[in-house]
């Protein structure tokens, strides 16, 4: 299992109502192909041996023979496929008879776990005819098709349990049958708590306008509440559609997101890949999960059953979205803009209530970050009722300073009615480094941070002249790279962008600039959003930027995924640089990859003492590297094991 994917499915047979062995061909059928496709758990329908609308068939004894005849029949003929299937069917026990989930690996049929919650409302009339599990264990041994086969006609768990693996230890599943999921309280949960990490969900879930998008919601909601895997399988074509119709609606998520999912009225198989190792690392940082204490078969009150499947290392076929803090969809990706903007200036219009202030100094350099800050301002003194007179805007000019940012940063302050100095700090730069010995010449570490920490003086000594605060503009990526002088751009009073990665800081400009009727205001963020990022700390080449920060530092696109998936994810680098040459295919080749995660790692360890001691700013998304809040790390923790994986 290689970096602890699993490929799952949710299958659809295409049957025939009460045809027990014309369905057990076609659940075989589709077992075969799921082993085929390297598939190590595949889930079919609730009742889908004999069809779930058989209604008053189901107490005829020819159909509960039949069925359990097919069940043999199935597990015998799958014997050589290498994974878990559950099927649904009725299962008769002590007179009574239960809608039962069926496990079934190399040929053995390990364990039936009966239906919970039984609907008697609606469409749905189950209870007449099936009997609710309420909980515990019993053994049954009236799994026989005559033949008197002794593998099915052993004692076979039935009740409440979980399935687990010894090869593949993160793989514990749980199984509740469609209703389960639709209660208050899913056994799902008490699953999960006991250490589950896959749900399955044997389903006959009716189309009926407007239940695709709940069922979904549903599904994703439970698999996120539950941090497991979830495997949804819906009836589909066959059922009778007497009263009723049913879609096929077959669904696969992790952790709240959907990695597989089926068109509605389709047959067959559905596949997803669930990553069992990012499951138990987000469950591993969660102090309110329920861990599962006991190694002993006995978990919680649940029976186990054990199971054997080969690891598979797969040729992925999931995709790992290249920005992922950027939504794809672009009516998300607005609404996504629209909620962080607001997140922001909610979070500096609070500190500026709470501090009787009624202005803010930002050093606006005319690039990206400075400019989203200036948004954030603004639409917090819009807020607050507060003249954006009192938004001070400071551009500083020295070395590096390009006549296109110093325009830019001219521009934005007059589109935005705002305050705007200007203070060349040529003059003091060299008069300092006159009086600490640096040539001028010399253009390095000194020659750039000099500049920077000037800066930040001048905006600090003109936020106390006025009784203001000075506005961080440093945005996450800057912060997860250490690219900020320490002390300089790295102080402020309050920092709007702490949590903003890169890649989403562009989007937030680019949603304001969409978003005003002010041309003049479009047309400059328009431009901004055009220049290269860049310090402009060294003298520009023939009027040109000449530092451009992602040929220094690599791109922002690259960092800002590989900062997800460490620190989000917990993935360790080689299974970063796996997704990313899939994510990145056609841009960027392994080694490129591989020498800027080199980078990223080397440079996250070494900076860690500036994220140590952050100003304030608010948690805006899942990503944050506060010291006070998300990320507590030492300043001298070693990277080298990070790079030995890598490698």
């Amino acid at each position: 299992m290689k970096d602890g994917f699993i490929r799952v499915a949710a299958a659809t047979p295409d049957i025939k109502v009460a045809d027990c062995d014309y369905n057990a061909d076609r659940i075989i059928e589709l077992t075969k192909q799921a082993a085929e496709e390297d598939v190590s758990l595949v889930v079919f329908p609730e009742l889908c041996i004999t069809g779930y609308t058989c209604g008053d068939l189901f107490l005829q004894k020819v159909l509960l023979d039949g069925a359990k005849k097919a069940l043999v029949k199935i597990a015998r003929e799958t014997a050589d496929c290498d994974l878990l299937a559950f099927v649904g069917l009725p299962f008769e026990v002590d007179g009574k008879l239960y809608n039962c989930a069926a496990a079934i690996n190399a040929g053995n049929i390990i364990g039936l776990v009966p239906k919970k919650n039984i609907p008697a409302y609606s469409e749905f009339y189950e209870a007449r005819h099936f009997t609710p599990w309420r909980s515990g264990n019993i053994a049954v041994k009236d799994v026989d098709d005559g033949d008197n086969d002794e593998r099915y006609t052993s004692y076979t768990c039935f009740g409440d349990m979980l399935f687990w693996c010894d090869e593949i230890p993160e793989l514990v599943i749980g199984v509740e049958i469609c209703e389960d999921l639709w209660i208050p309280e899913p056994p799902s949960g008490g699953l999960a708590a006991a250490g589950a990490t896959i749900i399955c969900n044997l389903s006959a879930s009716d189309e009926v306008i407007g239940k695709g998008e709940y069922r979904e919601q549903l599904v994703k909601s439970q698999s996120a509440r539950c941090v497991c895997g979830y495997i949804y399988a819906d009836a589909g074509m066959g059922e009778s559609t007497q009263d009723l119709i049913f879609s096929g609606h077959n669904l696969i998520a992790e952790n709240g997101a959907i990695v597989g999912e089926s068109r509605k009225f389709t047959t067959g198989l559905t596949f997803g890949e669930i990553d069992l190792h990012r499951l138990i690392a987000e469950r591993r940082k969660m102090n309110t999960f329920e861990a599962n204490s006991s190694n002993s078969l006995k978990r919680n009150g649940y029976d186990s059953c054990e199971f054997s499947i080969t690891p598979k290392n797969l040729d992925l076929k999931r995709r790992f979205p290249p920005m992922p803090f950027v939504p794809s969809n672009r009516e998300d990706l607005d609404s996504r803009c629209e909620e962080i903007l607001t997140m922001q200036a909610t979070g500096l219009a609070t500190r500026l209530r709470h501090i009787g202030c009624k202005t803010a100094v930002i050093g606006l350099s005319g690039g990206l970050d400075s400019t989203l800050a200036l948004i954030v301002a603004v639409h917090a003194f819009d807020m607050l009722g507060l003249d954006r007179k009192g938004i001070v805007t400071v551009t500083m000019p020295c070395f590096g300073t390009t006549k296109r940012t110093k325009s830019n940063a001219l521009s934005l302050a007059e589109a935005y009615g705002v305050t705007l100095k200007e203070v060349d700090i040529t003059a003091a730069v060299r008069q300092h480094f006159a009086d600490i010995g640096q040539s001028e010449s010399v253009t390095d570490v000194t020659f750039e941070n000099g500049q920077a920490r000037e800066r930040t003086q001048v905006i600090m000594d003109i936020a106390n002249k006025i009784g203001g605060i000075v506005i961080g503009t440093g945005d996450l990526s800057e912060l997860a790279l250490g690219w900020a002088t320490y002390n300089g751009d790295h102080m402020s009073m309050y920092g709007v962008n702490a949590s903003v990665p890169k890649t989403l800081v562009r989007h937030l400009v680019s949603y304001e600039s969409m978003n005003t009727e002010n041309k003049q205001l479009s047309e400059v963020l328009a431009d901004v959003l055009a220049t290269p990022v860049s310090p402009e700390l060294l003298p520009p080449t023939e009027g040109e930027i000449s530092q451009k920060t992602e040929d220094i530092v690599g791109p922002y696109e690259l960092h800002d995924f590989f900062l997800y998936y460490m620190v989000r994810c917990g993935f360790p680098p080689k299974k970063i640089l796996r997704i990313a040459e899939q994510s990145f295919a056609g841009r960027f080749d392994r080694d490129t990859i591989k020498k800027w995660l080199t980078v990223f790692l080397k440079r996250f360890f070494s900076q860690q003492f500036k994220r140590s001691c952050l100003p304030d700013g608010p948690k805006v998304g899942s990503v944050t590297l506060s010291p006070r809040g998300d990320w507590r790390m030492p300043s001298d923790a070693c990277v080298r094991l990070w790079l030995e994986d890598l490698e």
